[in-house]
């Protein structure tokens, strides 16, 4: 057993927010069973107090602290936390769950529960009002996940991804196919648009399938300008991934769009996928319009 005078020095901190709703509660579950000792619904100011408290700790050799905007001084003493544990030797990776409105919205309504910040107004008010408390928090994040068109199996997925025991010099990719008609994903740190390559929505025989079905992927996969793109695509992943790491930056979210995000964009994205496997970079590939047409 180590002593206390060395426990916690390789202590890993990680904080969870964002957005009420979003689900903050799955994300804290899946680091739970990852192995983290988890805090939920800490105040604020009593985040130096759980770190110190944790790193004296024999047994405890990462903890994961979740914290929301009901904390009525929230960012005064969350920022001085934020500030204070580098300088005692603990990094911080914060993780930021995102949604849209109209889900969020959606998600209260279903549980008959009001917004933590609402009042006497609508769902809506409140969550503008959680908007403008964040969007300091939400700009330096280290990882965000857009939970709007995810199940909790889709978010457990992407939680472990960013946050399982490897390589801490290693980046993770998780790969996400899109269509532009649905928008551009919050989450994604490299936007790609492969609307140039031929749509197979045209062809009678494919319009059914999509990008996952091996007649599709073929076609679109074919073509000289696709394999160019996964060329010079592949190499610009690997010229930014050592100033991501370098920043402190270990996961990123890759997105990969056409027009409704059933043909091209899915079958571009297992390829890219595959091809950075091949790599060895850990990658999660997930189709968020697949479906929806």
């Amino acid at each position: 057993m180590t002593s206390n005078a060395s426990a916690g020095a390789d202590l890993e901190v990680a904080l969870v927010t964002g957005m009420s709703g979003a689900g903050r509660s799955t994300a804290a579950r899946a680091l739970e069973d990852l192995g983290w000792f988890v805090i939920d619904n800490l105040p604020p100011s009593l985040l130096q107090q759980a770190v110190q408290l944790a790193r004296a700790s024999d047994d405890i050799a990462k903890l994961a602290v979740v914290v929301d905007v009901r904390g009525k001084t929230f960012f005064s003493h969350l920022n001085q936390a934020l500030e204070t544990l580098p300088a005692v030797g603990i990094g911080v990776r914060t993780l930021f769950l995102e949604s849209s409105d109209e889900a969020l919205v959606r998600r209260f309504e279903s549980s008959r529960r009001p917004h933590p910040l609402q009042g006497s107004q609508r769902i809506i008010d409140g969550l503008h009002a959680e908007r403008v408390i964040l969007g300091d928090l939400r700009a330096n994040v280290d990882v965000v996940i857009d939970t709007s068109t995810l199940n909790v199996h889709d978010l457990r997925r992407k939680v472990e991804a960013a946050f399982a025991d490897d390589d801490p010099r290693a980046l993770h990719a998780t790969v996400m196919s899109f269509g532009f008609k649905y928008g551009i994903p919050v989450d994604a740190d490299m936007v790609a648009d492969v609307r140039f390559l031929p749509n197979p929505h045209w062809d009678p025989d494919l319009r059914p399938l999509t990008g996952r079905d091996a007649p599709v992927a073929s076609v679109v996969l074919a073509s000289e300008p696709a394999r160019r793109f996964l060329q010079l695509f592949g190499a610009q992943i690997e010229l930014v991934t050592p100033g991501y790491l370098d920043e402190g930056k270990r996961y990123v979210t890759i997105a990969i769009g056409c027009t409704g995000g059933k043909h091209r964009s899915v079958a571009m994205a297992e390829e890219l996928g595959d091809r950075l496997r091949l790599e060895g970079m850990e990658t999660l590939v997930m189709h968020r319009d697949l479906g929806r047409e």
